[in-house]
């Protein structure tokens, strides 16, 4: 352990040395306003492109991925402690963000069920964050019922030809990439027959058609497909084994959901404490002046600490070697509780200030407030419903039987 923690305290001084070479301190701080807020993403440039570069480059901004495909090669542990010296020094990782599905869910599935020339061309370009992904799973009659999925891959040949419509295709408009679930045997069981396929989006085949949601704008789409064409080498494991693949990206989506709120804010933030106390007030003793809110806060408070304490000990159990697995559900599930409440108490909080939708009266933080509040009822919905992840666990963790339709 010793030895572990000597290496570990060696890494510390290099990621902050090359943090302090090549960290621009204009950028301290400013993950929101460099990247911009909720559904609005900033096109880099300046020191904010340069970082992205230089980041690149070193391979963290996908620390923990293998270095031979551009990757940082780093251990969990590693990754953590780059985080936290991230984190001292308000740096953040435009790379994620830039890459939509890319680095959270389509890279991972990549990696282990890519062929070695899907890996090389793939993966480099997300390691560099060059290129931008969003995953095409729902159709207007395919929503939690997904293997009812009608879109079709037929093939010509050479390439496939792929019709059909998804529907909350996060970032389709500007997604250079598509991971797609689509059907390959329509002869076939509902979930057998369907194969998991690459698609780049720059063709006239592919047309998208954003959603407005009740928050203002947002990420997700209408993807329309006619005649699209997808190549042979993009195929994405098994011919009609893309089920299988298409439950492991999901797994990967719902581990990335495992957080409770936007880690991108890095340096020294106002607590949630903090915050109650400036809008609601405090008694004669320093304590927030309402108890009632106040027992409520702290139940919150105890609930987030809660899960923040689980997934350090799954990393701790797996001694930095996190499997991504169904357990993933009830981290999610646990996830999506912590934020709503977070988000239902900070507007209680703020009152009439945490309800403004425009106007001289709210400032930016109140503002955001608002909107995030309503986009984060999606969380209950999105990478599989909270019921559906309740399905997940039953059958999967406590071995009930299973009782949704089969096929």
């Amino acid at each position: 352990m010793a030895a572990v923690s000597d290496e570990l305290v060696a890494f510390r001084a290099e990621a902050r040395a090359w943090l302090d070479e090549n960290f621009p301190p204009s950028l301290s701080g400013k993950a929101n306003a460099v990247l911009g807020v909720g559904e609005s993403r900033n096109q880099l440039e300046g020191d904010a492109l340069t970082w992205r570069k230089r980041l690149g480059e070193k391979g963290w901004g996908t620390p923990t991925w293998p270095s031979e495909y551009g990757g940082g090669g780093l251990n969990h542990y590693e990754a953590r402690v780059l985080q936290e010296e991230m984190n001292a020094a308000g740096a953040f990782n435009p790379i994620a963000a830039l890459a939509g599905m890319g680095v959270t869910m389509v890279g991972p599935t990549i990696l282990e069920y890519g062929t070695e020339d899907q890996k090389q061309r793939h993966i480099r370009p997300l390691c560099r964050g060059e290129v931008c992904w969003c995953v095409g799973y729902s159709e207007p009659n395919a929503g939690s019922d997904l293997a009812s999925l009608t879109t079709k891959a037929e093939d010509n040949g050479d390439y496939w030809i792929v019709n059909g419509q998804k529907t909350w295709t996060s970032g389709a408009d500007i997604s250079q990439w598509c991971g797609a679930l689509v059907r390959t045997d329509p002869s076939a069981k509902k979930r057998d027959g369907i194969s998991f396929m690459m698609i780049k989006m720059d063709q006239p085949g592919i047309q998208t058609r954003l959603i407005k949601l009740i928050a203002g704008a947002s990420p997700f789409c209408e993807t329309f497909l006619t005649d699209a064409r997808a190549e042979k080498n993009d195929l994405l494991g098994p011919l009609n084994d893309g089920w299988t693949v298409g439950k492991r990206l999901l797994q990967h989506e719902r581990a990335s959901q495992t957080g409770t709120g936007n880690e991108r804010n890095a340096g020294p933030r106002e607590s949630f404490q903090e915050l109650a106390k400036r809008y609601v007030g405090t008694d004669a003793d320093g304590c927030l002046a309402d108890a009632d809110l106040r027992s409520r806060l702290s139940g919150h408070l105890m609930d987030a600490k809660a899960h923040a304490l689980t997934l350090q000990r799954i990393a701790a159990e797996a001694r930095g070697n996190i499997q991504v697995t169904a357990t993933a559900s009830i981290l999610k599930n646990s996830a999506t509780n912590v934020a709503q409440m977070r988000s239902e108490l900070t507007v209680e909080m703020m009152g009439y200030q945490g309800v403004g939708w425009e106007g001289d009266g709210f400032n930016g933080e109140e503002l955001a407030t608002v909107r995030g509040w309503l986009s984060g009822k999606a969380m209950s919905i999105y990478g599989g419903s909270f019921e559906i992840q309740n399905n997940i666990i039953s059958k999967n963790i406590l071995g009930l039987p299973e009782t949704t339709q089969r096929g």
